[in-house]
């Protein structure tokens, strides 16, 4: 159990304005923790520490940056389990999820920005002949990059430390400096973080972290006048509260939103394989991802045969306490998240759909559980299809022609990865040229974590991971001289 945790604001633990309040465990509804509640002015705080803090750590050499990311990745990678085990603690994540993809993931991006080469980020050196009314004239120019400044780090509740990392490790090897708001459902591993940096050596006001329920909290790190961009991963109607705050401050941003994944299934797909990446819905944190091949279309003449393997597939998944070996499927992050995702199953049943598997399912007597569920018969228009309900829940919808499909999967508010399975690539690719989508997966859900992230329409805007990030997290300055 983590105890009266304080906040970490200009290299100093800070004990909370607003006091305490419980992280409980999803599995068990057990108080694993008290997270610290900011005020406001501690908020803005954090954001002046970072500011004062920013013109130093920037002129630092990116050799010494890369000193604190490497440290910090190993400390980070050294106490794996412990951290793993509270991030588990937190947000109910299967224990290989919690070791592997949340711990484990978070020492690798750190790492991995400890490591920038320059020419990630050089821009070659350009000349010109022309000068300006037509004279003759040589002048040169050189492009640079330069860090943004203070930039908040919203995060999501998800993944408390891949989340984070792929946030801070960038924006610091650019020489940014931070101010981390983490989800209030899951905190206690990112003050966890930020004792790992802290340790490696991190610049007094480099890295700060404020945590809270309360809205005013969000607020502040996004109105403070010492702040020059925000990263939020989260809801898109959230982000777009936060976008017309940045608006007013031509603030940058970096967004990554919501999704609602189309997973397009053509006649001659590979079906185990694409049953298998469809399953990860399921599975993977229990659907809570944005990522997540939610919405699937599938050509008519394979309708029947998937909806009966992918419900075969949801039925063998075990449910039940992430801690065990076994356990596939944990819980989602809350009562009220609950409600919610049992709630859209219901509205998909009133809607018309077809509940295949899921309802009946027994759930263990304590925790936030809910059954793989399979909506079949789907319409487009349907609300259950078109707005993301983030939990284990897939629809099916049929479709005659590759038109067709290419044009459902476009029908969406949203764009962030979409997925495509034939066992022909050449007419996979052309699909996949063709979907508006920031990303798509072609007979897979694996991701190139060196490829860029982000989407389309309201999943978001810019893009992050690999050299990406590092552009993300920085301004373009251009030097012309005459030459």
């Amino acid at each position: 159990m983590t105890d009266g945790q304080r906040l970490f604001v200009g290299g100093s633990w800070v004990e909370p304005d607003g006091g305490h309040y419980e992280v409980s465990d999803p599995a068990t509804e057990e108080v694993v923790g008290w997270a610290p509640e900011a005020s406001r002015d501690q908020a803005h705080a954090a954001c002046a520490a970072a500011r004062e803090a920013f013109g130093p750590w920037s002129r630092t050499a990116p050799e010494e940056r890369a000193a604190v990311l490497g440290r910090a990745a190993d400390i980070i990678r050294s106490r794996l389990v412990p951290y793993a085990e509270l991030a588990q603690a937190e947000t109910g994540a299967t224990t290989g999820t919690a070791r592997g993809m949340q711990v484990g993931v978070a020492a690798a991006r750190f790492r991995r920005y400890a490591r920038v080469e320059p020419a990630e980020w050089a821009i070659p050196p350009q000349v010109n002949e022309a000068g300006p009314m037509g004279r003759a004239a040589v002048m040169g120019a050189l492009a640079v990059r330069q860090p943004v400044g203070v930039v908040t780090c919203i995060t999501s509740y998800n993944n408390p430390w891949a989340n984070p990392a792929g946030k801070i490790a960038p924006a610091l090897a650019m020489g940014n400096t931070v101010v981390v708001k983490p989800a209030p459902q899951a905190p206690l591993s990112v003050y966890r973080m930020a004792e790992a940096l802290e340790a490696a050596g991190v610049p007094r006001g480099v890295v700060n972290v404020v945590s809270g329920r309360s809205v005013e909290v969000g607020e502040a790190v996004v109105d403070s006048p010492d702040v020059d961009m925000v990263s939020f991963t989260g809801s898109t109607a959230v982000g777009q509260r936060i976008a017309e705050v940045c608006g007013r401050g031509m603030k940058r941003q970096l967004m990554e939103l919501g999704g609602k994944g189309a997973a397009v299934v053509l006649d001659d797909a590979d079906l185990a394989s694409a049953v298998a990446g469809i399953g990860t819905t399921f599975s993977f944190y229990s659907g809570q991802i944005c990522t997540a091949p939610t919405r699937v279309l599938v050509q008519r003449g394979l309708y029947e045969r998937l909806v009966e393997q992918l419900a075969g597939y949801a039925g063998r998944l075990k449910v039940g306490d992430p801690r065990e070996p076994d356990t596939v499927v944990g819980p989602v992050i809350s009562a009220a998240h609950r409600e919610r995702v049992e709630s859209y199953v219901e509205l998909g049943r009133k809607e018309g759909a077809v509940v295949v598997t899921g309802a009946e399912r027994p759930m263990p007597d304590r925790g936030f559980y809910i059954g793989p569920t399979l909506l079949a018969g789907c319409s487009p228009d349907m609300r259950v299809v078109r707005e993301e309900i983030f939990g284990p829940v897939v629809t099916v919808t049929p479709f005659d022609d590759e038109e067709e499909g290419i044009a459902l999967a476009n029908d969406s508010d949203y764009g962030l990865i979409d997925y495509v399975w034939s066992v022909d690539v050449a007419r996979a690719f052309r699909v996949a040229r063709r979907l508006r989508a920031g990303g798509v997966g072609v007979n897979t859900v694996g991701r190139n974590m060196e490829a860029p992230f982000g989407g389309f329409r309201k999943s978001g805007v810019g893009r992050d991971c690999g050299s990406y990030a590092l552009h993300a997290y920085s301004e373009v300055q251009s030097i012309v001289w005459p030459g």
